[in-house]
């Protein structure tokens, strides 16, 4: 029986990948930030305990934990979980950024780090990173994520990079939207971080941003699939005897990457600014 360790399983892709891997004989470590998230899933019988990235005294005791009920015998991670923090850039403080690095970032960093200590003893294992198309395009009001997906992004291939003398393989997922709940959940950071009554962009973000941010019923994006268009590519980066460097998950990332490759950066701003 393989093992996996996934961050984020309390709803969206995490769950859904945790879910069907344990259906195909996976032992899944489905973590989560919050304990009553574990408890519901404990309930439904899948092996759940607390991993918050912003704590890492909760990172060090879930890597803890999960390499002392498989022996060390952790075959691959899975770093999911990751929020949004929507705004302009110039009304992003540094603490918002360090904030939401902490998160998307410099969590999973230490996730990867303590995984891989494991996997060189026994000389095999797979790290997958979930970034985002937004890993290599841009747009408005998506600064912080944006930034801290890049950084995954370039970190990622650096570690790719260096493992390529081992058996050890480093993967990138790249979504596009995803029927998920992270625009319920980025409300909380927009409220915390964003002064929108001193801002500039005020009225942008009461005719463009909080429409879609707080609207309960929200339509689908164009080109939006379910979490299940992530798992089947997180399944082949697993199982696959020979994986992809990257998935592309959703039309809108394959055409993301097409305009990047190209279409000069002017045109680009262009068409993307119309989002």
């Amino acid at each position: 029986m393989k093992t996996i360790l996934i961050t984020g399983c309390s709803s969206g892709i995490g769950l859904n990948t945790a879910r069907t891997l344990q259906r195909r004989g996976w032992r899944v470590f489905a973590t989560c930030r919050r304990e009553e998230d574990c408890k519901t899933l404990q309930g439904e019988g899948l092996e759940s305990f607390r991993l918050d990235y912003t704590d890492p005294a909760s990172i060090n005791t879930a890597m803890a934990e999960a390499l002392s009920r498989c022996d060390g015998a952790l075959d691959a991670v899975f770093n999911n979980g990751a929020h949004g923090l929507p705004g302009a850039v110039e009304d992003l403080s540094g603490e918002a950024l360090h904030a939401i690095f902490q998160a998307n970032f410099f969590g999973p960093h230490e996730v990867a780090r303590q995984a891989l200590r494991a996997m060189r003893a026994r000389e095999q294992g797979r790290i997958i990173n979930c970034s985002s198309v937004l890993g290599f395009a841009s747009m408005r009001f998506r600064g912080a994520y944006t930034a801290t997906k890049h950084a995954m992004e370039g970190l990622t291939d650096t570690l790719r990079l260096e493992l390529l003398h081992t058996p050890i393989k480093v993967i990138l997922i790249e979504p596009g939207p995803i029927r998920t709940s992270i625009r319920e959940k980025a409300r909380a950071h927009y409220e915390k971080w964003i002064d929108k009554g001193n801002s500039l962009w005020r009225e942008q973000y009461e005719t463009v941003l909080e429409p879609r941010l707080y609207d309960p019923d929200p339509p689908k994006d164009r080109g939006e699939l379910g979490p299940e268009a992530v798992t089947a590519k997180v399944i082949h980066a697993l199982e696959s005897p020979n994986p992809k460097a990257r998935y592309y998950v959703t039309r809108v990332t394959y055409v993301a990457w097409l305009l990047r490759a190209f279409v000069p950066t002017n045109a680009r701003d262009r068409l993307w600014q119309r989002y």
